[in-house]
């Protein structure tokens, strides 16, 4: 039988942050690889490095920490999207949001794909009330967002939730193919990309004023003057919304 002695005790001088961040990750990266049917405590625990009770005095099963993988994932993100609102205009918060919303899956792609699992698959009927309310929050930054945009005359008077959900069908069809592999290109290739592809859906949805805005915007950070990063127009992409 293995010993896992030594590495219980290094485990318990762990601060309770790094503990749960270890925990997460390697939970994450577990069902992810394997599925719920692979997914067990003794699994993770060997991951981990410790036995399977140490982690039972963190969560009580399998279900419970696959949902805190799911909320840190939502919680993360809101971390990267509230960054936007240092925008000093709708556009600017609009575009800024999207651009964070782009590097949250660039830089943390399996938290990315645990924003799409359905509850089924975490193996309960429904999400508890403090992942809703994490989920509810991003969706709600994003609908703001394309609500101000829309207010100000750089979309089309539309329903902002019906343009927010065409937004994310089309940055999220790229974030996915680029994931995956799909699209040959490096991380500078795909950003131009999503950039590109972007103001084209962008023109389509332009309410009276964004044509104005479109041709005064730098198409690249190399064009900015001041050499601070360029938010382009297509960045702005809606976020993953539960309910």
């Amino acid at each position: 039988m293995r010993d896992f002695t030594g590495r219980a005790v290094l485990f318990t001088l762990l601060t309770m942050t790094d503990q749960r961040k270890l925990i997460l990750t390697k939970a994450c990266e577990l069902y992810l690889h394997e599925g719920l049917k692979g997914f067990s405590m003794r699994k993770l625990a060997k991951s981990v490095g410790v036995t399977a009770p140490a982690l039972y005095r963190h969560y009580a099963n399998r279900e419970a920490v696959l949902l805190a993988v799911l909320g840190e994932s939502y919680r993360l993100l809101g971390q990267y999207l509230y960054r936007a609102l240092a925008g000093q205009s709708p556009w600017e918060r609009f575009t800024m949001g999207g651009e964070q919303y782009m590097l949250f899956a660039i830089e943390n792609p399996r938290q990315y794909e645990m924003l799409f699992v359905s509850p089924g698959a975490l193996g309960v009927d429904r999400l508890p009330e403090e992942v809703e309310t994490h989920a509810c929050a991003v969706g709600q930054f994003w609908h703001d967002r394309v609500r101000e945009a829309v207010d100000a005359g750089l979309l089309r008077d539309d329903e902002p939730q019906a343009i927010g959900r065409t937004l994310w069908a089309h940055a999220h069809g790229l974030v996915q193919l680029y994931l995956r592999g799909l699209l040959d290109l490096d991380e500078a290739g795909f950003r131009q990309l999503y950039r590109e592809s972007g103001r084209r859906v962008f023109r389509g949805l332009a309410g009276d004023k964004l044509g104005e805005v479109l041709e005064n915007e730098p198409r690249s950070d190399e064009e900015r003057s001041d050499g601070a990063p360029a938010h382009s127009v297509s960045d702005g992409v809606p976020i993953p919304m539960r309910g």
